[in-house]
């Protein structure tokens, strides 16, 4: 084997052990250890401590390569709600497949709220989440934000906060509604939000300046 043989192996090889790793993390915290140590994570995955840290230098970097994984299964999870439907149905598939992809991050969601204060990777995870959320819903719900006017902006944060994992645990942890009422009161929500985008005359004023 030449030499660019052997580095594509050794390549490989470090990429396989990073995934075991990630997988690691994310199947502890899913069984809910809510804060594994980098013993459990190393025990798990079927390697050292050493190794651990070799490919990790700290959590901080585990938490960016376990937070990536989870957009890519959400990705993978997520489909395109046309935008031609009408609003009714637009807003029903949207917050179908919010609750859906909100489950599927769930356990690591739940993880980082216990971190998330004093990690600067998980807050940056959390704003990658936020960012591909508002730009569904400017695509998704176009023509209504169109006719918001001034409260446009006022609207898509309204609709973001809705939709994110901090409105969800509220529903699902803090009120103990199961995955269908939880949905509901989310669609009823958006709807709502949605039904007349301008606002009220009071709220024109105020965002009016």
């Amino acid at each position: 084997m030449g030499a660019t043989g052997r580095v594509d192996g050794r390549t490989a090889r470090a990429a396989r052990t990073r995934a075991a790793i990630v997988e690691a993390h994310l199947g502890l915290v899913g069984e809910g250890d809510l804060r594994p140590t980098g013993d459990r994570i190393a025990e798990r995955a079927g390697v050292s401590l050493r190794t651990l840290w070799t490919n990790f230098k700290d959590m901080e970097t585990l938490f960016e390569a376990s937070g990536e994984e989870l957009l890519r299964r959400q990705d993978a999870a997520w489909r395109p709600v046309p935008a031609a439907l009408p609003l009714a149905e637009r807003v029903d598939a949207y917050c179908r497949q919010r609750a859906r992809l909100l489950q599927l991050i769930a356990p690591s969601a739940r993880a980082a709220q216990l971190r998330e204060p004093l990690s600067p990777q998980l807050q940056r995870n959390r704003l990658k989440h936020v960012d591909r959320v508002r730009d569904e819903v400017e695509g998704l719900f176009a023509a209504e934000l169109d006719r918001a006017g001034a409260g446009r902006e006022h609207l898509v944060h309204a609709l973001v906060a809705a939709s994110m994992w901090s409105a969800w645990s509220m529903l699902c942890d803090g009120l103990g509604l199961d995955v269908g009422a939880a949905r509901a009161v989310m669609a009823r929500t958006v709807a709502a939000l949605l039904a007349d985008p301008a606002g009220p005359p009071l709220f024109r004023e105020v965002a009016g300046g």
